[in-house]
């Protein structure tokens, strides 16, 4: 290893998955030197989302499953069936773990809001995010709906957890906008909690009955160093939709300029989405066709562009709900979640639509895309990863238990 000249090291390492790398840590101090150092991780994190590789994609039901994108990939040009694996994870608790985001290869998990944790599904690390406790502002009232959001602030080198707490009367006769949310936000770097002070008041119409429970639409997106959400339609009140966005560097509320949308009969619901690092709008008019929207230049209204309008096709006669996911790797196609139901390779040209198919995974679900990387989570707990081991080998032990106690009960039947 001393002869080959280091850059050709580095080149060589870049290409590699996460797994291997944390193989090749053992090899020699030099390599692990490499591999641990801050800057590799960086320029590999990058190489990845540039190059996308080493891209995997989660299914989010009752329990978490993982896509190899690149299976993904090869389905999209030929008959190919991709298989889901279950993802296991120290917060793991029998199942009901939620991604409320995904960013850099770190995911955000929440069992409730006083258990949420940062993980890296490439290096099995996990960080405990420390309990916040939620204070009404009336003792009349009561948690309501709570949203959240995940990302990265790139000025400050720090990742960002967002929390906004809706409050509703005891007796349910209290409307989520007679009151201001509650927002906090989360630091990595100083491992505490932050609350958010002069809310607009726009922000109380963000929660709506139904609205984000069905899809999944209260986990904001991260694009351009803030989280998005979409504010739904209230006709009654006067409220049009809207793209409500933090910006996690100043942690401040602002509203982002819409498209000029068709000047047709139909109604419409609107959607935001981050594709390829980029902001980008569904806009559903009443589940007959779909037009998808991509700012390419953030905060410019004229920079929306739509790439296309998505209508029912013979596999896909109706939906509700449509999220782009990803562009395959030559660019061509892009990968769309149709439904909650399913997975669908969209040529970008041929304007033809292929099923993914899946073996092993679960038949409703929430998609989110994540790279591997090997960023850390902080300094590190010898103490918390020990758990988190013990907690694993336990698992593991009782469900061995488990398979071999039901071996025997059926040996003993026959």
């Amino acid at each position: 290893m001393s002869k080959i000249p280091h850059d050709i090291i580095n080149d060589i390492l870049l290409q590699l998955p996460v797994k291997a790398l944390l193989r090749f840590r053992c090899l020699s101090r030099p390599l692990c030197s490499i591999i641990d150092g801050p800057k590799f991780i960086n320029h590999h994190l990058a190489h990845s989302l540039h190059t996308r590789s080493h891209l995997s994609l989660i299914l989010r039901d009752w329990n978490i499953y993982t896509l190899d994108f690149d299976s993904l990939d090869a389905a999209a040009a030929a008959s190919v069936v991709a298989s889901a694996e279950s993802l296991d994870h120290p917060l793991h608790v029998g199942g009901g773990t939620e991604i409320v985001g995904s960013c850099n290869g770190l995911v955000a998990l929440r069992n409730s809001e006083r258990d949420l944790a940062l993980y890296n599904p490439s290096t099995r690390k996990l960080k405990r995010v420390p309990v916040s406790e939620i204070y009404p502002p009336d003792r009349f009232l009561k948690t309501g709906y709570v949203f959240y959001g995940f990302g990265y602030d790139s000025i400050n080198e720090d990742y960002k957890l967002v929390r906004m707490v809706t409050f509703v009367g005891d007796d349910d006769r209290c409307e989520t906008f007679d009151h201001d949310y509650e927002v906090k936000i989360y630091s990595l770097k100083r491992d505490s909690w932050k609350k958010i002070k002069g809310l607009p008041y726009y922000l109380r119409f963000l929660h709506k009955p139904f609205y984000q429970v069905l899809h999944r639409r209260g986990y904001g997106v991260f694009a351009s160093n803030a989280l998005h959400w979409a504010l739904p339609h209230w006709p009654e009140l006067g409220v049009k939709n809207s793209i409500i966005a933090f910006d996690i560097v100043a942690e401040m509320f602002h509203q982002v300029p819409q498209p000029d949308y068709h000047k047709d009969q139909l109604n419409f619901q609107v959607d935001v989405e981050v594709l390829d690092g980029t902001l980008c709008l569904m806009c559903n008019y009443e589940h007959v066709y779909v037009d998808l929207w991509v700012m390419r230049e953030y905060g410019v209204k004229e920079s929306w562009i739509k790439l296309f309008s998505f209508r029912a096709t013979k596999s896909i006669s109706s939906f509700m709900f449509l999220r782009p996911l990803a562009y395959s790797k030559d660019g061509d196609k892009m990968l769309l979640e149709v439904n909650d139901q399913k997975l669908v390779w969209y040529d970008l040209n041929r304007k033809t639509v292929r099923t993914v198919k899946i073996r092993g995974g679960p038949k409703s679900f929430g998609a989110e895309m994540y790279v591997g990387s090997l960023v850390p989570l902080g300094n590190g707990n010898e103490e918390e990863e020990k758990k988190q081991a013990l907690e694993m080998e336990k698992r593991k032990t009782n469900t061995q238990k488990m398979n071999d106690f039901l071996s025997v009960g059926f040996k003993l039947k026959l």
